[in-house]
């Protein structure tokens, strides 16, 4: 018998992602913190909410496996995370326009039963155009994408800001790498496809 599936978050994108592996599995809310500590990395900080969030979901059940998961975006260095407004969705744009900004996603299962725990961060490389302030404002007003690492939606018309992508998984650059995912399930002796 497989053992149940069960995604440490609300995010609808990670939801609509898990959903194309074909498992039957549901989502429960973690409660994290999620604050950078003092001089974290953003492979550690990613890192460590995914474990984080998987272990507050397994903490509550004596069985399946947990699926944790966090993302941060680093553009010239500094990590950029929702912008949660439209000034500073336009900021980071503005920001990340005609530069290489990497994607880190954390991904952590925890088999609950057992308390073990596998990990991996996926980078992903976006290469932006080099965009005027107005079609920034154009794209931001059109998606709202405040709750998007980045600040901008790939899966809808984010992509016209790209000029190249690079990493083995783009479904990574969504927040949830499916392709590490199945890796760290078989791990966990979950049998797909």
């Amino acid at each position: 018998m497989q053992p149940s599936l069960i995604l440490a978050s609300t995010s609808s994108y990670r939801k609509t992602l898990l959903e194309k592996l074909g498992q039957p599995f549901h989502c429960a809310a973690p409660q994290v913190d999620e604050t950078a500590r003092h001089g974290e990395t953003a492979e550690a900080l990613v890192s460590r909410l995914a474990f984080a969030k998987a272990n507050a979901v397994a903490a509550d059940r004596d069985q399946g496996l947990i699926i944790g998961s966090d993302q941060v975006c680093v553009c010239d260095g500094q990590i950029l995370g929702k912008p949660g407004t439209v000034e500073k969705a336009v900021e980071q744009l503005l920001r990340a326009q005609g530069k290489r900004v990497i994607f880190y996603t954390g991904l952590c299962v925890i088999n609950a039963a057992n308390g073990h725990a596998e990990q991996l961060v996926e980078p992903f490389t976006v290469h932006f155009r080099s965009l005027d302030e107005a079609a920034i404002r154009r794209y931001v007003e059109a998606e709202r994408p405040l709750d998007c690492a980045g600040s901008f939606k790939c899966e809808g018309m984010g992509i016209v800001l790209f000029k190249a992508l690079e990493g083995r998984d783009p479904n990574a650059l969504v927040g949830l790498p499916l392709i590490g995912l199945v890796d760290l399930l078989g791990r966990h002796g979950l049998a797909l496809p």
